[in-house]
Formats: structure tokens, C-alpha cells, sequence
């Protein structure tokens, strides 16, 4: 039998299991190879060998009786290997959060990765972060600097810097991470994958370290949309456990098979990166060449609601979480996480009300765009930098991946990170990858989901990968 699918879709997965495949043998392959091929800065920690193979074996106990269709309906996710951010808890093992001083042993498993498990999937690892999720450029760890799949000098983007690279490097199928300003929408767009920011509270939070948990959102990266969608069905369910859990209306979404109405910001800025503004300019004729008819919005409300996160009270969340523990233990911490954090107390209670009316206001008037398009299409983020480039000025480089992504949480909106190319980076040899991003009201996940697999699709017809898994 041939190896572990190298490019581990779930469908690629299943066959392979169908065709005779055995599950241990093939998974203990798998943990074999993510020790001799990961590169340094993904992984936090790994489950042994001998856990994955208990694992493969119980579930081949559990489902020796059953029938394929039992079997697809009781273990949705049979033998899918998959990894979390270490921000999140799984019994037994150690929860960093990147952060050695504040790490525990974790006595009850998050209940969002519980329910993967009970679906049958297979637990790989727990993967490296920008430190306490406060970043977007996967650099702030002292576990080290995780590089974007496609090039080792370039940045994954965090914080769910490590889940993203081991999905495009075909390591594990999918990956769950957290996405508060863009944590997995941002290395989804530099890894070339599907990043899904589901409405928030729609994933439980139990048993993830906070951020914002106002605003923190249980996010999920995959290869194709459709692995993202089973991922998403199967892990989607009210926790009672969790004050933010909240459940989807009785009126959702729907696919979206026909025409279709897209809008864009009236003003774009990339930083000069003149080859992803050509990329954006060609996904805007994708758009309209799988059925869509473009619009242009006003950005301006938008842009408001993005700087309030980084540029606002909505920062001394993380205070209230995290500051107590970051004043007590300073020199455990990476310089610009503690600067950050400690430095967003400084808002008053006037400030903050101030802001939250702010909000309600811009989320008014943004939900009346929506009365006219089914959806907003953004660069996920307008440029990219080199690991160096953002150790030299952690500060601009991190806000300037959030361009394009702090909005959404406080606007209510879910999104998905949809690959769009490969685009050569001006003045380089180095070809990275590009992603748009399509955002619409929450609840709207399955409508988002079927139309980023129509684009998803039309441009892997030119040939653009799945994830890195061919580099």
C-alpha cells in the first residue's frame, strides 16, 4: 500500500482508507514524517507515536461492526489527522499558549476539539503561536518564528501561525486556530489555504486561553472548502458551558449556485506591493467570471471599526484577561506581547462605553450594504514581509497585516480566506501566495463556503495548488 496521502484532502483520505489502507500503520507513518519533515517553529508538541497509534486502534475497534453509511454518519471525520493551536486544551497534554511560564497540564479537553474527537478524528499536535494570540505575523514565540510554507524567509502570519503550516505542508488535513483580528484568515491567505472565521461563538471558547473573548473566535484551516464545511457541521454546537456560545437562527444560509452580488472597498491600499494589487485586480474578474456582478462600498465605516481593535479600548480586553499574570511575570514574556497587553490599560470606563456605542452605530450602518450584496470581498492582507523585516519593526508590519481583517468580530460578520494566486513579490525570486477574502452577516457560513469553493475551483483550473503540498 502507498503511503500516507501527501496531499491529505479528507476525500483523498477516505479513499485511501477505502482502498485497504490501514489506519495505524498509515497514521503512525504520518507522525513519523511530521518529526523528520516539519520545520522548526511549527509545532509546540507532538503526540508520541504510540498515542497515535492507540488512537488509530481504538477507533478500528469502535467501528469494526459498522456499515460505510454507519460508519460515515457515526465518524465523520474517521482517520482525519488534524492539529490545534496551543492555546487550547487536550487532557493530559501541556497548554504554553507560547508563553513557557504560564504552561499547565490540561485536565479536560476543549470542547470544541472534543467533539473532533468523538467524530474520529486523529490528533497529530499542538501547534506554535504568536504568543498569548496577540500578532499576526507567527514571530512572537519563543518556541521560535514559524516561515510561511511556500518560503522559509517569509512570515506565515499568526497568530495561528504553526496550524497553517502544517495544513500547507499536507502534515494534517485541517487545523483548528483562533481568529480574533485575523489569526487565521492572515496565515491562510500566506499559506495558500482555506481559512474559515465562522460567526462568532458559533465554536465554543471553553477551554481556549482567551484573547478578547468578547470577540474570540474557534476558526478552522483546510485544503478545499468543503473539508472546512464537514469540519465546521461537525464542530458547530451550543456549549452551556460557554457564556459566548450562541446557535444559528432558524433561518440560515443557503448555497449559493446562481448569480451572485460582490462588493469592494472604493479605496484599496497595498503597501506597494504592486504584484498582489494586479492579483486583486484579476480575483475581481474571477469573481464576475463564476457569475458575479461587482458593486463598490464606501470603506470608510469599515476602516473605523478596524482601528478601534488595535487602536482602541477593545486592546484593554486582553488586559483584563491576561494583564494580572503579564505584570507578575514580565520577563517571561516576549517584549512587544507585554508592551502591547499592559500598555491597553490605560483606557477609562468613558472611553470604552464611548467606543462600544461606536460600534453599534458602524454595525448598523454596515448591515444596509448587505441589503444590496451578498457579499464584501477584501485582500485578505495587502502585503507580506520577510521573518527579518518584522523583527526589525514588529510593531507597523503586524498592524499592517491587520489592514483588511480587524473589522469583522466587532461588526458581527463571519468570513472565509479563500486562495487566489501566486504572485511574484516585486523585486524578488520569491512567488507567495495570495487570498481574498469574502465576508457577509453572521450566519452566513454555507452561503460564504459554496461560493469560495466556486472560486476555489476556477482558479485551481490555472493550476494553483492545494496549500503548499506541491512545493
Amino acid at each position: 500500500m502507498t503511503s500516507f496521502p501527501s496531499v491529505p484532502t479528507f476525500d483523498a483520505v477516505r479513499r485511501w482508507y477505502a482502498a485497504g489502507a490501514d489506519m495505524e500503520e498509515g497514521l503512525a507513518e504520518l507522525a513519523r514524517r511530521i518529526r523528520r519533515e516539519s520545520a522548526p517553529g511549527v509545532w509546540i508538541s507532538l503526540v508520541s507515536e504510540q498515542d497515535v497509534r492507540a488512537r488509530a486502534r481504538l477507533l478500528k475497534e469502535k467501528s469494526a461492526s459498522l456499515d460505510a453509511p454507519d460508519l460515515a454518519e457515526r465518524y465523520p471525520l474517521f482517520g482525519i489527522p488534524f492539529a490545534v493551536k496551543d492555546n487550547m486544551d487536550v487532557a493530559g497534554m501541556e497548554t504554553t499558549a507560547a508563553c513557557p511560564a504560564y504552561s499547565y497540564k490540561a485536565e479536560k479537553t476543549a470542547f470544541v476539539v472534543q467533539k473532533l474527537l468523538d467524530a474520529g478524528a486523529v490528533l497529530m499536535g499542538k501547534t506554535n503561536l504568536d504568543q498569548f494570540a496577540t500578532g499576526l505575523v507567527g514571530v512572537r514565540s519563543p518556541y521560535g518564528a514559524c516561515p510561511c510554507s511556500f518560503n522559509a524567509a517569509y512570515i506565515s502570519g499568526g497568530s495561528s501561525s504553526g496550524s497553517a503550516h502544517a495544513v500547507a505542508r499536507g502534515l494534517v488535513s485541517f487545523s483548528l486556530g483562533t481568529d480574533t483580528a485575523g489569526s487565521i484568515r492572515v496565515p491562510a491567505a500566506l499559506n495558500n489555504l482555506i481559512g474559515l472565521k465562522p460567526s462568532r461563538g458559533l465554536l465554543s471558547s471553553s477551554g481556549v486561553v482567551p484573547a478578547c473573548p468578547s470577540l474570540d473566535c474557534v476558526s478552522i484551516l483546510a485544503l478545499t472548502s468543503e473539508d472546512a464545511a464537514d469540519v465546521f457541521r461537525t464542530a458547530d454546537a451550543p456549549d452551556p458551558d460557554d457564556i459566548w456560545s450562541r446557535t444559528v437562527p432558524k433561518r440560515t444560509s443557503v448555497e449559493k449556485t446562481g448569480p451572485f452580488t460582490f462588493g469592494i472597498p472604493d479605496t484599496l491600499d497595498f503597501l506597494g506591493n504592486t504584484a498582489w494589487e494586479k492579483a486583486w485586480e484579476k480575483a475581481v474578474e474571477d469573481m464576475c467570471a463564476i457569475g458575479g456582478r461587482c458593486m463598490t462600498i464606501r470603506y470608510a465605516p469599515y476602516k473605523e471599526a478596524a482601528d478601534m481593535l488595535y487602536f482602541g479600548p477593545y486592546m484593554a480586553e486582553r488586559t483584563a484577561v491576561l494583564g494580572d499574570f503579564i505584570r507578575s511575570h514580565a520577563e517571561d514574556c516576549v517584549p512587544v506581547v507585554r508592551d502591547i497587553i499592559l500598555g491597553a490599560g490605560r483606557w477609562s470606563a468613558e472611553e470604552t462605553f464611548r467606543t462600544l456605542y461606536r460600534a453599534r452605530e458602524l454595525r448598523r450602518m454596515t448591515t444596509a450594504d448587505f441589503e444590496h450584496m451578498d457579499l464584501l470581498l477584501l485582500p485578505t492582507v495587502p502585503t507580506t514581509y520577510t521573518i527579518e523585516e518584522v523583527r526589525r519593526d514588529p510593531m507597523t508590519t503586524n498592524v499592517n497585516m491587520s489592514r483588511y481583517t480587524n473589522f469583522m468580530n466587532i461588526l458581527d460578520l463571519c468570513a472565509v480566506s479563500v486562495p487566489a494566486a501566486i504572485a511574484r513579490m516585486p523585486g524578488t525570486h520569491a512567488d507567495l501566495p495570495f487570498g481574498v477574502t469574502m465576508a457577509a452577516p453572521a450566519f452566513s457560513e454555507k452561503s460564504l463556503l459554496s461560493l469560495a469553493s466556486r472560486l476555489h475551483t476556477f482558479v485551481q483550473k490555472r493550476g494553483l495548488p492545494l496549500g503548499a503540498c506541491l512545493q
